[in-house]
């Protein structure tokens, strides 16, 4: 595999100069910006990233201030309540986006919220303190405590709250299969551990944060 060096030299022949190149790359929450967001939030992000599953996100999105109003403006001990004959009726809303497994997912993961509130104090604090050289656990984490939120669900909806993460798009699998370090997408644990483990590589080498390195691996890859 290609060290660091390689990687910064090939974006920056790519893009020009170093401003140009800085220009293009994301830049993650802090800890304590994480720990601020409060689980209502967090709540709705999880929804949005399931409902945007396979749907065009503007269409989500312009749909969502009635996802708020519907879902008791997300707040999870109201949610949690919300009987499998009340998610039906929902499904006579035309606001909505009528799917049913997605509907469902709102409730079991309102519960998601509160177990983790119990067991950490707030989804939150989770989210800001999981080390960022094993994000894989925590895409594992909510995949199997979640709903709906298995494959590229789990690293998306981190990227959408700001946490630091890599993500598996599929420029950044044709980067690291090239490269030698996996040869399909990496949806086993041995596969995660080996993408995870040339991304803290980069990222000792560099000082970046994964999302910065992902976007720069995804850069090495022409179309």
């Amino acid at each position: 595999m290609q060290d660091y060096r390689w990687l910064h030299e090939y974006c920056l022949n790519r893009f020009g100069s170093a401003q140009a190149l800085e220009a293009l790359l994301p830049q993650p929450r802090t800890a304590d910006e994480l720990r601020a967001i409060a689980d209502d939030r967090y709540l709705s992000t999880i929804a949005l990233r399931v409902f945007r599953a396979g749907l065009r996100h503007s269409l989500v999105d312009a749909k969502w201030p009635a996802f708020e109003e519907a879902f008791f403006g997300f707040a999870p001990e109201k949610v949690v309540l919300m009987s499998a004959e009340h998610i039906e009726r929902l499904m006579q809303n035309t606001r909505l986006i009528r799917h049913l497994g997605k509907l469902r997912s709102v409730p079991r993961n309102a519960q998601l919220v509160l177990d983790i509130r119990a067991e950490y104090g707030s989804m939150g604090n989770l989210i800001a303190d999981w080390p960022e050289d094993d994000i894989v656990g925590l895409w594992r984490l909510l995949a199997r405590r979640g709903a709906q939120l298995g494959g590229q669900s789990a690293p998306r909806l981190l990227r959408m709250l700001g946490k630091d993460t890599w993500a598996p798009s599929e420029d950044v699998v044709a980067a690291l299969k090239a490269q030698g370090i996996i040869d399909k997408m990496p949806s086993s644990q041995r596969d995660q551990a080996a993408a995870q483990a040339a991304f803290n590589q980069w990222r000792e080498q560099s000082g970046r944060p994964l999302c910065q390195l992902s976007a720069m691996l995804a850069f090495t890859v022409n179309h």
